[in-house]
């Protein structure tokens, strides 16, 4: 398990401190652990307190690019060693941060934006720290799908995370069909470039006057949330490709009630 240049330094400091404001900020120490961090989809200033001290206080970051979590840390003025852990090294960097849970050591794991395991390896890695008996401390924070969620304009009562569909058509319409009568908000990731025919497949899967979302760039400077039904939205990510991170959101499918009286009736 490799460390970014900054690792001898921070170890020699024991635990460090974060920056807010110009005010230095003290981190106390960490109990032993893995602590599933929370750090911003775009904003950097999204960023909890708790998640500051987090970082500053953890014995070792692991996250997917030590260059993007590089800049998140050098905002706040923390020092700590960073390792990377993605989907092509996991396998060979399991083991070695489990091993230093073992060692008593505390570790922090973040994703590029984000909550961690939303979308990543970090699923894996939760999994089997638990297994071996092993703290593990979720520290909440940013989280695209939430953010898409409330401005949108959809239900929110009851919502389901897709994650990434299929980049294939037919793969796509197929577990297209198997969410398309779920009572509740579908919640998508998708990559720009896919926007459009991802779209396209839902009008035809799912109707197209069906209400969705089309979210991108959240907490940045060029967010933008286009509303209307899945053929419109269709249509417009043809004309004027989105660019940037896209969450595509469906409302339920028919009539839909989120009214309090109407939901305790039905249960």
């Amino acid at each position: 398990m490799t460390e970014d240049s900054d690792g001898a330094n921070a170890r020699e400091g024991g635990a460090g401190h974060y920056t807010v404001d110009g005010h230095k900020v003290a981190a106390r120490p960490l109990e032993p652990g893995l602590y599933p961090v929370a750090t911003p989809i775009g904003n950097l200033s999204d960023v909890s307190l708790r998640a500051l001290e987090v970082l500053a206080a953890a014995d070792l970051v692991a996250c997917e690019d030590t260059r993007v979590t590089r800049v998140l840390l050098d905002r706040y003025g923390i020092r700590r060693p960073l390792v990377a852990y993605h989907d092509h090294n996991a396998a060979r960097e399991r083991p070695r941060l489990l091993a230093g849970l073992t060692l008593g050591k505390s570790i922090a794991l973040v994703s590029d934006a984000g909550t961690p395991l939303i979308s990543d390896p970090g699923y894996k890695l939760v999994e089997e720290a638990l297994d071996a008996g092993h703290k593990v401390v979720p520290i909440p924070g940013p989280s695209a799908l939430l953010a898409a969620l409330v401005a949108a304009g959809l239900p929110t009562d009851c919502f389901l995370f897709g994650g990434f569909l299929p980049s294939r058509a037919g793969q796509r319409r197929q577990k297209l069909a198997v969410f398309g009568a779920v009572p509740a908000t579908l919640i998508f990731y998708e990559s720009p470039h896919r926007a459009a025919d991802t779209l396209a497949d839902m009008a035809a899967v799912l109707g197209a006057d069906r209400p969705a979302v089309l979210a991108r760039e959240l907490t940045k400077r060029f967010e933008e949330v286009r509303r209307g039904t899945l053929a419109a939205l269709a249509d417009g990510a043809r004309e004027v490709p989105p660019r940037g991170e896209v969450v595509l959101l469906v409302g339920p499918p028919g009539e839909h009630t989120s009214d309090a009286d109407d939901l305790d009736a039905l249960l």
